[in-house]
C-alpha cells in the first residue's frame, strides 16, 4: 500500500464535520454537524464527547493536508514557475471527483457544447449566486473530458492578490505548453477583471482555448458581458433553480420543502427556539442566516463589483451611501421592505371578513375532531387587524429610517434583476364601471423563495410576542399565527407558479404566450397564460389547499370577469385550479391539477 492510499485509510477512520456550541437560556449546548454522502447530519453531544471528537477531526484535517502535499505537482508546478494557484494533471482529477456524487444541473449540457463544440473567439462564463452549484459545475465537466482534453486541461484559483497581469503569464505559460481547456474560478475576486476581461476572449479564446470562467460577483460578469466581453462571451446562468430540477438534484418532491430550502442547493429551517442548532451552512433557516446570505452573497456582490467597475463610476446616485458606508444597509432594507411589503398584504387580505369566514368554515368542518373548532366565528377580526397593521406600521417606519429615495430604490432593483434575483410579473386590472382605470402594475417576485419565506415567518414570530396580540390567549394567537402563515406559504406557491410559468415560456424563441395575474374591482385571477397569436387564453386559480371546494374556483365562472377577460384577451381555452391534492377534472368542466406535477409538466 502506497503512503497516499495509507493517509486515505487513517482519514477514513476518523469524524467529520466540526463542533457548534449554543447556549439556551443560560444552558449550554454541544452538537456535533457536518456532511456525509452529500447528506447534512446533526447530533447532540457531551462535554466528554465534544472534546475527543474535536481531536480527531483536527487529526483528520492534519492528514488531509498531508495527503494534499502528496498528490499535488509540486515538482511540475515549480518547474513552470506560476504565478497562481493552478492545478493539472491527477491532482486536477483528484479535485473534481468528490463531484461525481451530485447530479448535473440543466445548465451543463450547454457547458459540453461549449467545450466540445466549435464555439471560437468566446470564452464560457458561469455566473449566478452563491450555493448554485457553479464549482460543482466546473468539477463535473473536468470528469467528462476524456484523457486526451484532460492532459491538456489547467485549473485556475484566483485570489484578492491576483490580477489580470498576473494571470495572463501563467495562461501563457500554458498555452505554450500545450494546454487547451482552461477553468478559472473566483475570477470576479480580481479588481481589475471587469476593465480588463477582454483579454481573455480576444487573445486565449481567440488562438484555440476553451475557458470557463466562474464567480461569485455575478454583477460583475453582467457588466463585462456588457461592456468588455460584449458578444464575445458563451453565458449560462446558474442562479435560477427550478422546483423540477431541485426536485430531481435533491429528491424533493413537495413544493413546500422546495420552499423551505429557499431555491439554493442547501436547507432551509425555521425552528427559531429550537435547542438543536441548525445546519451552519443553511442559507435560509431563519432571519439571521438570511440576512447573511444577502449580506455576503447579494450585497458584497453588487458592492464588490461597482467598486471595480470603471473606477467605481458605475455607482451612480448610489455613491452617496457607498461613501456615508450606508450601501449595503441599504440593499439590505429595501429587499426587506419588498418582503415587509408581501407580508403587510397577506396580513391584510387574511383578516379581512370573507377570508375570516372562509377560514371559520374550514375549522368547523375539519375532519379532524381534535381541530373541529368554532372559535374563529367568536373572533371580532377589525381590531386584531388594527393591531396587526399598528404594530408593522411601526416596522414600516424603522425600515424607512436611512433616507433610501426613490431612485436608491430603483437602481437597486436594477442591479438585483441583473442578478437574477428578481423578476417582473405585469399585474392587469380591468373594471367594467370604470374602464379608464384599467391599468398594468409591476409585480416583482423573488427566484430564490426561502429569503422571502424566512424573513416573513420571522416578522409573523416577532408579532406573535408581541404584548398585544400575547394578551388575545394561546388558542387565539395559534390560529392567527398559522392563518398568517398559511397564507404566506399559497403566495410563495402562486409566486412559484407564476415565475416559472413565465421563465419556461421564455426558453422558446417561438414563444407567442405571455403570463400576468389580472385583477378585478374585487377578485382576480392568479395565472393568465394569453396567446397573442392565437388570441386565446388560459385562467388559473392556485390554492395551498389539498381539498376541493367549490368557493376556490368562484372567480373561474364569474360571468363579467369571463366576459371582461375575453374581449381584451381572447377566448378562454382552459379553466384550472392548481393545488396540492389529486389532479382530476370537476362535473363543470373545471380542472384540477396537483401544483407538483404543473411544475414538473412545464
Amino acid at each position: 500500500m502506497g503512503a497516499a492510499e495509507e493517509l486515505e485509510k487513517q482519514i477514513d477512520a476518523l469524524p467529520t464535520g466540526y463542533i457548534t456550541k449554543r447556549t439556551i437560556k443560560g444552558k449550554e449546548y454541544l452538537s456535533h454537524q457536518g456532511t456525509t454522502n452529500g447528506k447534512q447530519f446533526s447530533h447532540s453531544i457531551s462535554k466528554e464527547e465534544a472534546s475527543l471528537l474535536k481531536e480527531q477531526i483536527e487529526k483528520r484535517k492534519g492528514l488531509e493536508k498531508e495527503l494534499k502535499k502528496l498528490s499535488h505537482p509540486a515538482n511540475t508546478e515549480k518547474q513552470l514557475n506560476f504565478n497562481t494557484n493552478v492545478i493539472y494533471g491527477k491532482a486536477l482529477q483528484d479535485f473534481a471527483k468528490p463531484s461525481r456524487r451530485y447530479g448535473k444541473r440543466d445548465c451543463y449540457p450547454e457547458i459540453e457544447k461549449y467545450i466540445n463544440g466549435k464555439v471560437e473567439d468566446k470564452v464560457c462564463v458561469l455566473f449566478g449566486l452563491r450555493r448554485t452549484g457553479k464549482t460543482t459545475l466546473i468539477k463535473q465537466t473536468i470528469l467528462s473530458l476524456s484523457k486526451e482534453q484532460i492532459s491538456k486541461a489547467a485549473y485556475l484559483k484566483c485570489t484578492t492578490k491576483d490580477t489580470v497581469l498576473s494571470i495572463n503569464k501563467d495562461i501563457n505559460r500554458l498555452r505554450n505548453a500545450g494546454y487547451k481547456y482552461l477553468f478559472i474560478d473566483e475570477v470576479t475576486l480580481m479588481d481589475d477583471f471587469i476593465d480588463s476581461a477582454s483579454l481573455l476572449s480576444d487573445v486565449y479564446a481567440a488562438q484555440g482555448m476553451k475557458i470557463i470562467l466562474s464567480g461569485t460577483d455575478s454583477l460583475g460578469f453582467s457588466f463585462a458581458i456588457n461592456n468588455e466581453l460584449y458578444d464575445r462571451a458563451f453565458m449560462i446562468h446558474t442562479t435560477y433553480i427550478p422546483f423540477k430540477e431541485h426536485s430531481r438534484l435533491l429528491g424533493i418532491n413537495d413544493v413546500d420543502e422546495y420552499i423551505r430550502y429557499g431555491g439554493t442547493l442547501k436547507a432551509g429551517e425555521f425552528e427559531f427556539e429550537s435547542e438543536e442548532v441548525n445546519a451552519r451552512d443553511a442559507s435560509f433557516r431563519d432571519n439571521e442566516s438570511t440576512r447573511h446570505y444577502i449580506d455576503t452573497a447579494i450585497c458584497s456582490n453588487i458592492q464588490h463589483s461597482l467598486e471595480c467597475f470603471k473606477d467605481g463610476r458605475y455607482f451612480r446616485q448610489l455613491k452617496t451611501l457607498y461613501e456615508a458606508d450606508e450601501l449595503t444597509n441599504a440593499i439590505n432594507r429595501i429587499i426587506e421592505s419588498m418582503n415587509h411589503d408581501f407580508t403587510v398584504r397577506i396580513i391584510t387580505r387574511a383578516f379581512t371578513s370573507h377570508d375570516l369566514k372562509s377560514a371559520a368554515q374550514e375549522l368547523r368542518s375539519e375532519r379532524d375532531k381534535e381541530k373541529r373548532t368554532n372559535i374563529l366565528d367568536e373572533i371580532d377580526s377589525k381590531p386584531i387587524l388594527a393591531t396587526l397593521k399598528r404594530i408593522l406600521s411601526i416596522k414600516e417606519k424603522e425600515e424607512q429610517s436611512i433616507g433610501i429615495t426613490p431612485v436608491h430604490i430603483e437602481e437597486i432593483k436594477e442591479y438585483l434583476q441583473s442578478l437574477d434575483l428578481i423578476e417582473k410579473v405585469n399585474i392587469e386590472s380591468r373594471f367594467a364601471d370604470n374602464p379608464h382605470l384599467n391599468s398594468a402594475d409591476i409585480y416583482y417576485i423573488f427566484t430564490k423563495p426561502g429569503m422571502r419565506y424566512s424573513q416573513a415567518q420571522a416578522l409573523i414570530y416577532s408579532l406573535m410576542k408581541d404584548p398585544q396580540i400575547s394578551s388575545l390567549g394561546a388558542t387565539t394567537k395559534k390560529l392567527i399565527s398559522d392563518k398568517i402563515s398559511e397564507d404566506v406559504m399559497g403566495n410563495m406557491l402562486e409566486d412559484i407558479i407564476l415565475l416559472e410559468t413565465k421563465k419556461s415560456l421564455e426558453k422558446d424563441w417561438k414563444n407567442t404566450k405571455e403570463v400576468f395575474k389580472l385583477r378585478f374591482a374585487a377578485g382576480e385571477f392568479d395565472m393568465v397564460i394569453q396567446d397573442t397569436e392565437n388570441t386565446t387564453c388560459e385562467i388559473y386559480e392556485i390554492k395551498h389547499s389539498r381539498k376541493v371546494v367549490p368557493n376556490q374556483y368562484r372567480h373561474l365562472i364569474n360571468e363579467e370577469y369571463l366576459s371582461l377577460t375575453e374581449k381584451q384577451f381572447g377566448k378562454i381555452t382552459k379553466k384550472t385550479v392548481i393545488y396540492k391534492g389529486i389532479s382530476h377534472t370537476e362535473d363543470n368542466g373545471i380542472i384540477y391539477q396537483n401544483a407538483e406535477e404543473y411544475l414538473r409538466s412545464i
